[in-house]
């Protein structure tokens, strides 16, 4: 039973660091951390591979990054309760059409318990492409060796090999996004 808990300690704490957004620089309004937009690309030489990403929609289908092999895949990670996620979700809408032929989107909604509100928040924004219902951040920690996704909103890009290629903390813009996407798609 004690090695059972040190086990659920590491775990834990890790989960605490990337939903509290351990290391942002702004806390924003509503007692959560966002970030000021700082963009961290990985050499491609230093890459490593992204975690498989899996889990139950909004819609109530089910979604895996097994099945967006060969594509960039771009997870936005948000919630229905921040102000900077409905700030940037036009931006991300954009971005999604606008690199359809190169990327894949996916939203990861964390931190709202009931899915009612995230489910609100994309219709009302218009997000065509899937989100992750994802109320304790656990998908996230596979992030945590990399580039973690330390504030909400935060967008990791993964490349087309399946590895960890960028991260965006805070809102960010399509021309960011789509900026990103082409040279990461382009092999740098």
């Amino acid at each position: 039973m004690a090695a059972g808990r040190l086990l659920t300690l590491p775990v834990g704490l890790a989960l605490a660091l990337v939903l509290a957004g351990c290391g942002a620089p702004t806390t924003g309004t509503g007692g959560f951390v966002t970030g000021d937009g700082t963009i961290t690309v990985v050499a491609v030489a230093d890459r490593r591979p992204a975690p498989v990403i899996a889990g139950e929609t909004l819609d109530g289908g089910t979604w895996s990054s097994e099945t967006a092999a060969g594509k960039v895949i771009v997870y936005n990670v948000w919630g229905s309760w921040c102000p900077p996620c409905r700030a940037e979700a036009p931006a991300l809408q954009a971005a999604a059409e606008a690199t359809a032929d190169q990327a894949v989107f996916v939203g990861v909604n964390t931190r709202d318990l009931d899915p009612a509100p995230a489910r609100a928040f994309v219709r009302d924004a218009g997000i065509t492409y899937p989100s992750l219902f994802d109320p304790a951040g656990s998908l996230l920690l596979g992030f945590a060796g990399d580039l973690p996704p330390s504030a909400i909103p935060s967008t990791l890009v993964v490349d087309a090999e399946g590895r960890v290629a960028a991260r965006v903390i805070g809102a960010t813009t399509e021309s960011t996004l789509v900026g990103l996407i082409d040279d990461i798609a382009g092999g740098r």
